[in-house]
């Protein structure tokens, strides 16, 4: 059972396969073991490496408080504890924001970053407002319903009871977490950076509309956009065969780009 050190906190992560690395960043109801459809599809062709933010899951929840500006350390800890470099880094929910954060701090060992479900907490006034109006239709909503389709509630209840469940296992919350888009990068320092980005979203996404996460698109030069049919916010759970298939094809595909 792996452990990395971030500043003295002690994180838990796990490292399954071989190949090409993938790393997944949970968001604020997951942990290491949310992304169990993920390491048995995907190990076989990459290194999956999955992990705890501090307050989550295995890691260090000893801490009074919980600042959301420490997850990008988090995620860097863990590529420095595998030596991992060419890396993927896949977010999802505000997890994306931790991967875009520790993305742009180290290049040399990020190759690309997916921003599922998220927009990264990027600076610009166009997109906050775009995204605020989303969150103002996603909160008339039970919680549940903005993360799953009513559909897949029915059908499938016992993964459904699951879902719910992986959130007991964390201490921190999403209140923990707000703080961490707070002074987010610009779209210049972005595109400076080198990094390739690729938002990832579901066509059914109840908190983060489709028409939002495309002009962040258009507005960042070079940047790919994958929508999945009928897929909700928490796709890699409901919907991880379409899921899979997007992340695979972006880590095949997705490459740094040419320095200027």
């Amino acid at each position: 059972m792996p452990y990395a050190d971030s500043d003295g906190t002690s994180l838990y992560y796990e490292r399954h396969g071989t190949g090409p690395a993938i790393l997944f960043v949970h968001g604020s109801g997951g942990n290491h073991a949310a992304w169990w459809q993920q390491v048995a599809a995907l190990r076989s062709e990459f290194t999956v490496v999955t992990m705890d933010l501090r307050g989550f899951g295995r890691s260090d929840s000893s801490m009074p408080e919980f600042d959301g500006q420490d997850f990008p350390g988090d995620v860097l800890a863990v590529l420095d504890a595998e030596d991992l470099t060419d890396v993927m880094l896949v977010g999802q929910s505000i997890g994306s924001v931790a991967a875009l954060r520790a993305g742009l701090l180290r290049p040399d060992r990020v190759r690309a970053v997916v921003l599922g479900h998220s927009l990264g907490g990027i600076s610009h006034p166009e997109l906050r407002e775009l995204a605020a109006a989303d969150r103002a239709e996603a909160v008339k909503l039970p919680v549940v319903d903005r993360l799953l389709t009513r559909r897949f509630q029915r059908e499938h209840p016992d993964r459904t009871f699951l879902f719910r469940q992986m959130g007991t296992f964390n201490v921190a919350r999403m209140a923990d977490l707000r703080n961490l888009d707070t002074d987010g990068p610009t779209l210049r320092a972005i595109e400076d950076s080198g990094v390739e980005i690729a938002f990832l979203l579901g066509e059914k996404d109840a908190v983060l509309s489709v028409k939002t996460v495309t002009r962040a698109h258009e507005l960042l030069p070079g940047s790919r956009l994958e929508i999945v049919p009928e897929a909700p916010h928490s796709m890699y759970w409901e919907t991880p065969g379409p899921y899979n298939r997007a992340v695979a094809q972006l880590r095949r595909t997705l490459g740094r780009k040419e320095a200027a």
